[in-house]
């Protein structure tokens, strides 16, 4: 398949990765039709601020829209919403929709994202139960977030955490359930972790770590949480914040690779050459790892996919960037630049009770990564340097009256 032979494109998933690839198509030259489909009743949105700002109230729907709804139809991108893709005809190159539609394409984009995952917890399905990952999904639990309710997060990931602060912030009784011994356990050592649990505890809330939960309580809606220890803790409300689960039905349903998500090559490729993945349902080598498979769930890795599969159909070269994160906990802003996993030396630049700090992490002589606790010149500085594939001596780190910007210029 050449860059001619594609008038047609369908996009499915209207999140940010693929309302990513459908502005970058335009911007790229792409003249073609692109159908963009979502199964949520809005135009495309930011998911961030959810666990943040909207929970909080500060910002309404429209303010998390990527983009306003009539800019699709001014650049004649046809947005199907509320609308579910249910089947892929890789052979005749169709893609049928929720009613039997039918759509041709010459290319496919898969952007589906990822399901949260669910309790499997006898009394999962009373009310005041949540799992959080839509607008929908806060716009059900917000108005339960008063002064003095009971609330008990199950994780104590990203989005456990941030839904902590927001609660403490509201003057809620906020305990966290994890059942890894610290929080934020799958994505930072145990220096950083220990910083934000000593923070959140600060702030008021409570960790059960190591805990399993085992039931939730009540009649008609939950009132508690018991655990496998015999220990119960009150609640009002429940919030599952336990990962996700990437959506991969339609790529298994037609036969595409799934390892942990749809295996694609460098350029968001899948096996077959027509049907792109892009997004937290994808797993792709990250160029700045030796090519090392993963599937990373961030904003970052969403509009890069957009944007490298819009460059692969337009004929474009994309320079691959450093994955990178971020987190908002309270006034704290943890940046993320590399990926931290295989490190051997962790070396700290600022002080932790300073509660300005960055974490950097070496494999041997190499940087990889960094957790930058509001930082941001060190995060921008190491971002760079592993994108160049460059490091910095770890003895001039801690020396703090020497600037970030002086230690990357001399960076080897």
């Amino acid at each position: 398949m050449t860059t001619g032979d594609i008038h047609r494109i369908i996009i499915i998933g209207a999140g940010q990765a693929g309302a990513e690839t459908a502005q970058r198509l335009r911007q790229g030259g792409f003249a073609g039709e692109i159908t963009l489909i979502g199964e949520e009743p809005q135009a495309p949105y930011q998911r961030p601020p959810l666990s943040k700002a909207y929970l909080k109230g500060e910002y309404g729907i429209e303010r998390l829209l990527l983009r306003p709804a009539s800019v699709y139809a001014e650049e004649q991108v046809s947005l199907l919403t509320p609308c579910r893709a249910v089947w892929v005809d890789r052979t005749n190159k169709k893609v049928r929709v929720e009613g039997g539609r039918e759509l041709p394409y010459d290319a496919l984009v898969l952007a589906t994202g990822a399901r949260p995952r669910k309790l499997t917890l006898a009394g999962a399905d009373l009310d005041g139960v949540f799992l959080f990952r839509t607008a929908a999904d806060v716009d059900a639990v917000r108005p339960r977030f008063i002064k003095g309710a009971k609330l008990v997060v199950i994780g104590a990931g990203y989005i456990g955490l941030e839904v902590a602060a927001v609660a403490r912030t509201l003057g809620l009784d906020v305990t966290v359930i994890e059942s890894a011994v610290r929080p934020l356990a799958r994505v930072t050592s145990p220096e950083v972790a220990g910083f934000f649990l000593d923070e959140h505890t600060r702030q008021g809330v409570r960790f059960v770590l190591g805990g399993q939960p085992a039931l939730i309580k009540g009649n008609d809606a939950v009132t508690g949480v018991s655990l496998a220890d015999g220990m119960e803790i009150p609640a009002d409300i429940v919030i599952a914040g336990i990962g996700v689960t990437p959506e991969t039905t339609l790529a298994q349903q037609c036969g595409l690779t799934v390892e942990n998500g749809i295996l694609t090559d460098r350029h968001c490729r899948t096996a077959d050459p027509s049907i792109f993945a892009i997004g937290d349902c994808a797993s792709r080598p990250i160029q700045h790892y030796e090519d090392r498979v993963c599937r990373l769930e961030s904003v970052h890795n969403a509009v890069e996919g957009g944007r490298m599969v819009a460059a692969a159909i337009t004929g474009k070269d994309y320079p691959e960037e450093t994955p990178w994160f971020w987190s908002d906990q309270y006034d704290l802003k943890l940046q993320i630049a590399g990926l931290f996993q295989g490190y051997d030396k962790i070396v700290l630049r600022g002080a932790l009770e300073d509660r300005a700090f960055a974490a950097f992490y070496y494999q041997g002589p190499r940087l990889i990564a960094v957790d930058a606790v509001n930082r941001p010149g060190e995060f921008l500085g190491a971002k760079m340097l592993i994108q160049k594939g460059k490091t910095i001596s770890p003895d001039v780190l801690t020396d703090l009256s020497r600037p970030m910007k002086e230690l990357v210029a001399a960076a080897n």
